[in-house]
């Protein structure tokens, strides 16, 4: 069974993901990052190669968890294209 390209880690007010956030990997990313997501105020995505429409919900799930008004640094593959077909803003929460 291969393992998974994934990662999370909790750094200041930041969660930095590695790898890439794919179906098969984000289940296992879910119960670390949710528990490390209180005064987070930054989704750290630079060391982030791809991004499907699991990946983008876990990050909005996790977004709307610490309050919104997240701060998205780095722009892997396929994330501005599932932010625009899901019509969620920068912060990704749901555009008005």
């Amino acid at each position: 069974m291969p393992t998974s390209s994934a990662g999370m880690r909790r750094d200041g007010d930041a969660l930095v993901f590695t790898g890439a956030l794919l179906r098969d990997d984000v289940a296992a990313l879910w119960r670390q990052a949710s528990a490390a997501v209180d005064g987070v105020r930054r989704f750290d995505l630079q060391a982030v190669s791809r991004i499907d429409s699991a990946g983008l919900a876990l990050l909005a799930e996790l977004a709307t968890r610490a309050g919104g008004g997240i701060a998205i640094d780095g722009t892997p593959a396929g994330l501005a294209e599932l932010r625009a077909a899901y019509r969620l803003d920068a912060a990704l929460g749901f555009a008005a």
